[in-house]
């Protein structure tokens, strides 16, 4: 029991740590207040920058360093950036859909 107690301790320690997803090189990335261009410029990232991503969201389609996506990064509270330069490996959805 005390073996599956210490899994369990180190499966939720690991959950609580945010991947943190690499922009695309050489890219100043811009931080939206919403999954479009259309919404409020909030700041924008440093060239390296990493990025969590909390949840996704469908919004304008952006063509970028990794393809043409509609779909929308959320960083932090009311901060969103294009999932099309951002390297997650995957076409979809890596993160819940947010609310």
């Amino acid at each position: 029991m005390a073996a599956l107690s210490l899994v369990l301790g180190a499966a939720s320690e690991a959950s609580a740590v945010a991947i943190r997803y690499p922009v695309a090189p050489d890219v100043r990335l811009k931080v939206r207040s919403g999954p479009g261009t259309q919404y409020q410029l909030i700041k924008v990232l440093p060239l390296g920058a990493r990025v969590p991503i909390n949840c996704q969201k469908p919004g304008e389609t952006i063509s970028g360093t990794y393809g043409t996506t509609d779909l929308w990064d959320n960083i932090a509270n009311g901060q969103y950036v294009s999932d099309a330069y951002v390297k997650t490996g995957s076409d979809g959805y890596v993160a819940p859909r947010c609310a």
